[in-house]
């Protein structure tokens, strides 16, 4: 891998790592029942509930970074296993909030451990999960997890500067141009 990372951009990088420990933590969690991303809301759901928290599916959403439609068919398919409850919020009818079962909490707590071992295992190059490069790893990542995806300038993506038509034009064939060389 290191001749790879000599040569990968970042993003290819942090791509190729989820993608590893996505499917390191689904072989761990499979035995419990769970995949990756069941772990991840049952995981969320267990330190919530541990601060004293009981999210909205919505909430959940946010919490985890995946998509509000993808959390309820994931807690739907949870509580089908006895490892969620989902009831309406009172307050508002149109809200589901979640909660682990008995059963799931155990399940948390069990998948939690196993999801641990797994992540000192591959953090194991910066020295473990409790480690010093570790914390600084991890600080480095939440910094750029806290980069807007709105553009700085208020244009749409892609869009090329208002330098007037010959200019765009001309940009844009040489970004084609780039394109082409890099497939």
């Amino acid at each position: 891998m290191s001749s790879e990372a000599d040569h990968a951009t970042p993003g290819f990088l942090v791509w190729r790592l989820s993608m590893k420990w996505r499917v390191a933590v689904d072989r761990a969690v499979a035995p419990l029942g769970l995949t990756h991303a069941q772990y991840s809301l049952v995981a969320s759901l267990y330190g919530m509930h541990h601060a004293g928290l009981r999210p909205s599916q919505r909430q959940l959403a946010d919490h985890t970074g995946l998509e509000p439609l993808y959390v309820s068919k994931l807690a739907r398919a949870l509580e089908a296993a006895g490892t969620v409850d989902r009831t309406r919020d009172p307050a508002d009818p149109r809200a589901v909030r979640l909660s682990l079962t008995e059963d799931g909490q155990e399940v948390a707590r069990r998948a939690i451990g196993v999801v641990h071992g797994v992540l000192d295992q591959l953090l194991g190059p910066l020295g473990g999960l409790d480690s010093p490069r570790t914390r600084a790893f991890s600080g480095e990542l939440a910094a750029l997890l806290g980069v807007s995806l709105e553009p700085r300038d208020g244009r749409a993506a892609g869009d090329a500067p208002a330098r007037g038509p010959a200019h765009s034009t001309q940009k844009r064939s040489d970004q084609h141009h780039v394109d082409e060389e890099q497939s």
